[in-house]
C-alpha cells in the first residue's frame, strides 16, 4: 500500500489539516506535543507545518493580537490582504487545486471562474440528461475538515431552499469520486452591481429600482430562515434579460441559518473569536467576536452600506484603511463610529471625485448632493444604525421606505413633522396645488379684502377638517404598513399563527412589495392545511396587493389562486375569477402568460364566451412547442394546449398535445399525471374506453401517491402543491366522465 507522505501534493494536503486542527491549542507544549504525535517523525511534513506557521505568524501584525480563527491561512490571507507576494507564497506550499478539464459525473470542468476561502469555482459543462453551462462549486482539496464540510453543505442546503428571480438556483448537488463535496448552480452572467450602474450611467432612481430587487431577494432569504451575512457588490451581479437589468444574489457561503433543523442535521458552529464576513460591509454585531445571536438585522446592515456605495460610489468605512488598523480598532470603528451621511460624504469629497460621481449617475454633482440630504440620507443611516433596534426590521420595510420616496411619500425613515408632510402633499399633487394657489389668488382679486377674509377663514375651517381626515386616513394606513412589516418580521422567526392574526387587523392594505410576499405565505399556509376559506381570504387581497404587478409571479397567485376557489366550492367566485384574468391578459403577447391564463380558466368547463376569447391564446401559447424539448416550462406549456383542445372538442389535438407534454427530457410527475386525466377524458369523447380507463388509472394513481396524506408543498421538478390541486380538480371530472 503505498505511503501517502509521498507525495508532495498529499503532504501539503496533510499539512495543511493538521494546520488547522493546531489552531485550538493555547500553550505551546501542548501544541509541540500535538504536531510531534500529528507528524510521526516525518521531517518533510514537519517542516511544511512550520512553513505555515511562519506564514501565520507574518499575517498576525494585521489583526493586532487577534486571537487566531479556525480558518486556513489562505483565508486570512485572500480576505485580510492584498499583498501579491504573500499571497502567491503561501498558496505555494498549499496542494494544487486546478480541476480544469476533469470530469465529475455529467459535468466537464472548463474553467475557474471564481475562489472563495473553502470553495472553487468552475464554468461547466452538463451532458446530460441535457445539455448546457453551469456553475460548479466544489471544494478545495485539503480543504474537507469537518467544520469546513459542514459550512461548504450549509451553503448548499441554504441555495437548495429558495425559488426566487433574483438568487441563483441549484440544480444538482453531489460528492466526487474522492469524497469532496460540490453542488451545481445555474450560471450567471453578469457583472457586479456596482459596476454595472457605473458603467451604464445609471441614474439614482434606477439604481434604486434594482436595489428594491435585491431587497425582495434578501426577503426571500430571511423568510427562509437564512440569514446572507455577507451581502456585498461582488455577490450582487447583474445581467440583462431582454436588454432589462436583472440582480441575482449569489454566494451564501457564510449563511447562517435561524432554524437550523430547516437546514441541516449537522450542527454549523462558529468560534467564539471568528471573523467571518467581509469588513467594510459587516455590521457591529457581526463583527463583535461576543455577539453570538445575529439576525436578519445584520442583512439589513449590509443592505444599507450596499446602498450607501450606489449612492456616492464607496461604502462609509475604507476596507483597506479598516485592515490595516488590526481587528480590535475594525470592531471599534464598525461599533461606535458613525460615517458621514451620504450627501456629506458627497459634498467633501475632492472636486474630481464629485464630477466622476456625477458623471456615473447621469446628473450635476451640485443636483446629487441635493437629492441625496433628506429622506435618501434618513434611509440610509436608519439602515446603517449602529444599534439594531433602530433598524428597519425587515428588508421589505427598507425596499417599501425606498418606494414611498421614489413616490414622493413621507419616509417612516425621517421623524415626522407637519411642514416635512405638506411639502411631501405639495410635491406629489403639483398641479392641485397651483390650481388652488390660482384661485386664491383671483378670488382676492376680485371681491377684495373683507370678502377675501370671510373665504379664506371658511377655507381654513374646511381645510382643516380635510387635512384632520387625511391625517387620520394616513395615520391608519401607517398603523397598517407596520402591521404588515409586523407579519413579515414574524413569519421570518416562523411565527405563522400569529403573522395571521396580526393581518386580520389590517384594514386597508397598500401595494408592496412586503404585502405581497405575506399574503402569499399565509394563503399557501391556509391551502396547505385544507383551510380553504382562509386561503381564499387571504388570495383575494393578494390580488388586490399585485394588480400592478406584471411579472410571471402574479401568475403564479393566479394558479394558486383558481383551484382553491373550486376546493373552496365558490363557483360563482370562480367564474369572476377568471373572467377578471382574461380581462387583464385580453391583449398579452407573452407564451407564459397566454398559457397559465388557459390554465386558471379551463378548471372547470367553459361557456362559449369564454372559449371564443382563449382561442386567440392558442398561437400565442404554441411558440416553441415542437423544437424545445429542454425547457419544463414549454412542457407545461403543452399540457395547458391539451387543456384548451379538449375543452374546444378537438379532442385528437388534445391526445397529441398530452403525449407531447411527455416527451420533454425532464419528467415532471404532477405535469405527466394532468396529462393522463384529460387524455383519458378525450379518449372516452372519441369512444375509446380500454384506453381511457387505462390513463384515468395512471394519473388517479400518480395522484393518490402525491396527495394520499395530504397536500404537500411539493418541488419544481416534480410538481408545486397547486398543480397537484389542478391534477385533482379535472381528476373529478374524469372520474365523474368515464364509468369505473
Amino acid at each position: 500500500m503505498k505511503d501517502p507522505r509521498h507525495t508532495s501534493e498529499e503532504r501539503s494536503a496533510q499539512a495543511n489539516r493538521i494546520f488547522v486542527k493546531s489552531l485550538d491549542i493555547e500553550s505551546d507544549e501542548a501544541l509541540e506535543a500535538f504536531l510531534e504525535e500529528a507528524c510521526q517523525g516525518d521531517a518533510a511534513l514537519r517542516q511544511e507545518v512550520d512553513l505555515i506557521f511562519g506564514l501565520q505568524e507574518k499575517a498576525e501584525p494585521l489583526f493586532e493580537a487577534g486571537t487566531p480563527t479556525q480558518i486556513t491561512a489562505a483565508e486570512i490571507v485572500n480576505t485580510l490582504t492584498e499583498n501579491e507576494d504573500f499571497f502567491s507564497n503561501l498558496t505555494s506550499s498549499l496542494p494544487d487545486d486546478d480541476e480544469v478539464g476533469k470530469q465529475i459525473g455529467p459535468y466537464k470542468l472548463l474553467q475557474k471562474i471564481g475562489e472563495g476561502g473553502v470553495g472553487n469555482v468552475y464554468l461547466a459543462e452538463q451532458s446530460r440528461p441535457v445539455r448546457r453551462q453551469v456553475a460548479l462549486k466544489i471544494i478545495k482539496a485539503g480543504m474537507d475538515t469537518k467544520s469546513v464540510i459542514t459550512r461548504f453543505e450549509a451553503e448548499r442546503q441554504a441555495l437548495a431552499m429558495m425559488e426566487h428571480p433574483h438568487i441563483a438556483h441549484v440544480l444538482n448537488a453531489g460528492e466526487t469520486d474522492t469524497g469532496r463535496p460540490f453542488f451545481v448552480m445555474e450560471l450567471v452572467h453578469g457583472e457586479k452591481i456596482t459596476t454595472y450602474c457605473d458603467k451604464h450611467a445609471l441614474n439614482i432612481r434606477q439604481r434604486l429600482a434594482l436595489f428594491i430587487q435585491v431587497c425582495s431577494a434578501i426577503q426571500h432569504a430571511h423568510l427562509k430562515s437564512v440569514i446572507h451575512r455577507d451581502i456585498k457588490p461582488s455577490n450582487v451581479l447583474v445581467s440583462e434579460i431582454d436588454g432589462v437589468p436583472c440582480p441575482v444574489v449569489i454566494d451564501f457561503g457564510i449563511a447562517k441559518v435561524i432554524d437550523e433543523n430547516l437546514l441541516t442535521e449537522k450542527t454549523l458552529q462558529t468560534l467564539v473569536d471568528a471573523f467571518i464576513g467581509t469588513p467594510s460591509y459587516m455590521s457591529p454585531e457581526q463583527a463583535n467576536h461576543l455577539q453570538t445571536d445575529i439576525d436578519m438585522r445584520s442583512d439589513i446592515y449590509s443592505l444599507g452600506v450596499l446602498l450607501y456605495e450606489l449612492l456616492v460610489g464607496n461604502p462609509p468605512f475604507d476596507q483597506k484603511q479598516l485592515i490595516r488598523n488590526g481587528v480590535n480598532e475594525m470592531r471599534h470603528i464598525l461599533s461606535f463610529v458613525d460615517p458621514p451621511r451620504p450627501s456629506l460624504r458627497l459634498k467633501h469629497s475632492s472636486p474630481e471625485t464629485r464630477h466622476q460621481i456625477g458623471k456615473q449617475c447621469s446628473m450635476d454633482e451640485n443636483r446629487l448632493i441635493a437629492m441625496l440630504s433628506g429622506d435618501l440620507d434618513w434611509i440610509v443611516m436608519k439602515a446603517m444604525a449602529k444599534d439594531r433596534n433602530l433598524r428597519y426590521e425587515t428588508a421589505n420595510t427598507l425596499a417599501m421606505d425606498i418606494e414611498h420616496f421614489l413616490n414622493d411619500e413621507p419616509v417612516a425613515a425621517r421623524p415626522p413633522s407637519r411642514i416635512y408632510r405638506l411639502n411631501k402633499l405639495v410635491r406629489r399633487n403639483k398641479a392641485v396645488f397651483a390650481l388652488i394657489t390660482l384661485v386664491a389668488m383671483t378670488i382676492s382679486i376680485g371681491f377684495g379684502t373683507s370678502s377675501w377674509l370671510f373665504l379664506k377663514e371658511r377655507e381654513a375651517r374646511k381645510r382643516a377638517i380635510i387635512a384632520e381626515q387625511a391625517q387620520t386616513a394616513l395615520r391608519m394606513q401607517a398603523e397598517d404598513r407596520e402591521r404588515v412589516a409586523q407579519a413579515a418580521y414574524l413569519l421570518g422567526q416562523n411565527k405563522i399563527s400569529e403573522a395571521d392574526q396580526m393581518v386580520d387587523a389590517v384594514a386597508t392594505l397598500t401595494p408592496s412589495l412586503e404585502a405581497e410576499s405575506v399574503l402569499r405565505t399565509l394563503g399557501e399556509w391556509h391551502a396547505l392545511n385544507g383551510r380553504w376559506e382562509l386561503a381564499a381570504k387571504r388570495f383575494r387581497l393578494l390580488l388586490k396587493v399585485d394588480i400592478k404587478d406584471e411579472s410571471w409571479t402574479i401568475t403564479d397567485d393566479l394558479l394558486m389562486a383558481g383551484p382553491i376557489m373550486i376546493e373552496r366550492g365558490d363557483r360563482e367566485g370562480y367564474e369572476e375569477f377568471r373572467r377578471a384574468a382574461l380581462l387583464r391578459y385580453q391583449d398579452t403577447d407573452d407564451p407564459v402568460f397566454a398559457e397559465r391564463t388557459m390554465k386558471i380558466c379551463l378548471l372547470l368547463p367553459a361557456d362559449e364566451e369564454i372559449m371564443n376569447q382563449l382561442r386567440a391564446f392558442v398561437p400565442i401559447a404554441n411558440q416553441d412547442t415542437q423544437r424545445n424539448i429542454l425547457d419544463s416550462m414549454t412542457s407545461w406549456r403543452c399540457s395547458s394546449l391539451a387543456m384548451m383542445a379538449y375543452r374546444d372538442n378537438q379532442f385528437e389535438d388534445a391526445i397529441d398535445w398530452c403525449e407531447h407534454s411527455r416527451n420533454f427530457r425532464e419528467s415532471i410527475p404532477a405535469r405527466n399525471a394532468l396529462a393522463d386525466v384529460v387524455q383519458a377524458m378525450a379518449h372516452y369523447k372519441m369512444g375509446e374506453e380500454d384506453a381511457a380507463k387505462q390513463h384515468l388509472a395512471a394519473g388517479r394513481s400518480t395522484i393518490e401517491d402525491q396527495l394520499g396524506s395530504g397536500l404537500q408543498m411539493g418541488a419544481p421538478g416534480k410538481g408545486l402543491w397547486y398543480d397537484w390541486l389542478h391534477a385533482r380538480i379535472l381528476l373529478r371530472e374524469a372520474q365523474a366522465l368515464i364509468a369505473p
